[in-house]
């Protein structure tokens, strides 16, 4: 790559306030032993997206795994070919001593009390890699039972592919309050089994890691990004420009802005465009994100912190999710989903994906 050219334009002048935080603790390899898991048998509820990764990372590592999953499913069928004998979640509970639930967040509510409490003991330790049911009240461990939250920062299966390559995806960890150093010892054996600690695990609260991840969910990840991507493709096909351009320019090539973004931040996406493009981030991304799109979303994060949005899709699936796959249909069938999804087949070197 040629050296960063020296800046000439003039750009507008921004007030920066930043407060920091104290730095997070860490721990690595060296910090972790899976010796504390020697004896014990971990298992794991729901062989979904986090479920495959963590026991067949966990088995590779050594450590003794069960899998609780119901007959009949995918899931199941994709836990036999992988050299499991799925059990009853009722079951794999009585087995384990470290119990954790990867089950989707609208079933794990009802799944716990039904399936998962009457089966616990004492001593055992009470597990999840998202604190949505920890955080707000749908879970609550008996007395005599620590809960412990390790969380891959990434989808299942990257923690699986990293993990097969030698390296590791970052984790979270958290305990309850009074929890004991055991159990803490215990996190971190079982995030250096999955291949956490090759990447660095860095100790949250339950409340944090609940909060930032919806948070990032609806304001950036997904939401944010997706009503981004659909309103700039609707504005250039109603402006009459053809909709396989206004695609490439709105959908497909945010994969490559995104991967600058990984490998080196927003600095290093800025030195690896254009001067026109950077200057059009300066100048223009502003009037996109505005005060007015900012305070949205501090009311987002409000109703996240209260539980508001919690108790919203809650009920809403206690009443079968009618909206929200209603939604999912007509989603599937926006202008920008039937052009890529053309496109995408005339590009071999993708690996297109269809739902």
């Amino acid at each position: 790559m040629t050296p960063r050219r020296s800046q000439t334009t003039l750009i507008p002048s921004f007030a920066l306030t930043l407060s920091f935080a104290m730095p997070a603790k860490i721990y690595y390899d060296k910090d972790a032993d899976l010796a504390h898991l020697k004896g014990k048998t971990i298992a794991i509820l729901g062989y979904g997206s986090q479920g495959h990764a963590h026991a067949q990372n966990l088995r590779d590592s050594g450590c003794t795994v069960v899998v609780g999953q119901r007959p009949g499913s995918p899931n199941y069928d994709l836990a036999v070919s992988h050299g499991f004998k799925p059990l009853p979640i009722e079951e794999a509970t009585e087995q384990g001593d470290l119990i954790n639930m990867l089950l989707p967040d609208e079933v794990q509510g009802d799944l716990y009390r039904q399936c998962v409490r009457p089966h616990l003991k004492p001593g055992n330790v009470l597990m999840c890699s998202h604190g949505f049911n920890v955080h707000f009240g749908q879970v609550v461990a008996p007395e005599g039972v620590d809960s412990l939250l390790v969380a891959p920062k990434g989808p299942g299966h990257l923690v699986r592919s990293e993990f097969e390559k030698g390296g590791g995806v970052p984790c979270l960890i958290a305990m309850n309050e009074g929890a004991s150093d055991k159990t803490r010892q215990l996190g971190l054996a079982y995030a250096k089994g999955i291949g956490g600690t090759r990447g660095g695990v860095i100790e949250t609260t339950f409340a944090e890691e609940t909060e930032t991840d919806l948070f990032g969910e609806q304001v950036v990840l997904c939401g944010g990004v997706s009503a981004l991507v659909k309103a700039a493709y609707e504005t250039l096909v109603e402006a009459g420009y053809q909709p396989e351009m206004a695609y490439f320019e709105c959908m497909h090539e945010l994969k490559l802005i995104v991967d600058l973004f990984y490998q080196g931040g927003l600095n290093y996406m800025r030195y690896s465009v254009s001067n026109t493009a950077e200057y059009g981030d300066y100048t223009r991304g502003p009037r996109i994100v505005t005060d007015e799109t900012k305070a949205e979303m501090k009311k987002i994060l409000h109703e996240v912190q209260s539980g508001q949005f919690a108790r919203e899709w809650i009920l809403e699936n206690k009443a079968n999710a009618p909206a929200f796959k209603a939604t999912r249909r007509r989603e599937r069938q926006h202008g920008i989903e039937e052009v890529g999804r053309r496109l995408r087949r005339l590009m071999s070197w993708i690996n297109a994906k269809e739902v």
